[in-house]
């Protein structure tokens, strides 16, 4: 699959500020933000899928030299998941901390969260907005925690993800619950807690991939490529980024390094090219 988005130079640059859509700009400051230049921003982003890496890099390269006439390349970053056939279908990615990431993510309710409808501009309609968070990951220190210490950091079991508070992956955890004495079983810094909102219209959709670099000077240069899609980043994504950046236990061993935000247009249909009504 090949995504097509549009940042906010992509309108500046052509003549059509007066058609970016307020929100198309860089997120806010974060308190956990160390951004590098390398990994944030672009006019434009081109996101390629597929299960074969062979496949992906000629799909990337030949869009990339069709590009050549009117854009540059700014960053690339290349991200992994689960090999074809490795896990069951429908089984939640596993990241390298070793939890399960994406649990209570969105299933089949992107209509309500992701595509743009009402109040969009017309070219964007049934398209939706991306957010990519390059975050490094401190795997070096995280192997000195033991089990308890990880489990209770994200708030859930390492072996199959349901929360502290027992049942499975996909039961709700009790927030409310204390042990024998008297304390949070979920703590109240845990990164299940700080995601969790009272505003049940605060979800999205979540894309992690894993990145892996040659280290430099340390064990392992490892991270996600963190993407998120929604309808509306101020209202969905924002709030729980910053409650994460305030108070959030992983916060000790994830930096994010890498930020960017593009409009996605909606797929083409016979006959059309991506953006058309825009352009």
């Amino acid at each position: 699959t090949c995504t097509v988005g549009f940042g906010p130079g992509a309108f500046t640059k052509t003549g059509l500020g007066a058609q970016r859509p307020a929100w198309l700009k860089p997120l806010p400051a974060f308190a956990t933000d160390a951004l590098e230049e390398e990994w944030s921003g672009g006019d434009l982003v081109l996101q390629v899928c597929g299960e074969d890496p062979s496949t992906v890099a000629h799909a990337a390269r030949f869009l990339a030299k069709d590009a050549r006439d009117f854009a540059t390349v700014r960053w690339t970053q290349n991200g992994f998941r689960n090999a074809a056939g490795q896990v069951p279908e429908g089984a939640t990615f596993r990241n390298q901390f070793g939890q399960l990431d994406g649990s209570s993510n969105l299933q089949g309710e992107e209509e309500e969260y992701v595509f743009m409808a009402a109040g969009a501009p017309a070219w964007l309609a049934g398209g939706t907005s991306m957010v990519v968070r390059r975050i490094r990951m401190n795997l070096d220190t995280w192997d000195e925690l033991d089990r308890p210490g990880r489990e209770n950091v994200v708030g859930r079991r390492l072996s199959d993800g349901a929360p502290l508070t027992g049942g499975s992956e996909e039961s709700p955890a009790d927030l409310a619950a204390v042990n024998e004495l008297g304390f949070p079983v979920i703590d109240a810094a845990a990164h299940i807690r700080r995601s969790r909102t009272d505003d049940p219209t605060q979800r999205f959709l979540r894309r992690p991939y894993t990145y892996q670099r040659d280290p430099s000077g340390e064990i392992s240069d490892t991270g996600q490529v963190f993407i998120a899609f929604q309808k509306d980043i101020e209202h969905q994504f924002i709030p729980v980024q910053q409650r994460q950046a305030e108070l959030d236990l992983l916060n000790i061993w994830l930096t994010p390094i890498g930020s960017a935000v593009f409009a996605i247009p909606r797929g083409v249909r016979a006959g059309e090219s991506i953006g058309q009504g825009l352009f």
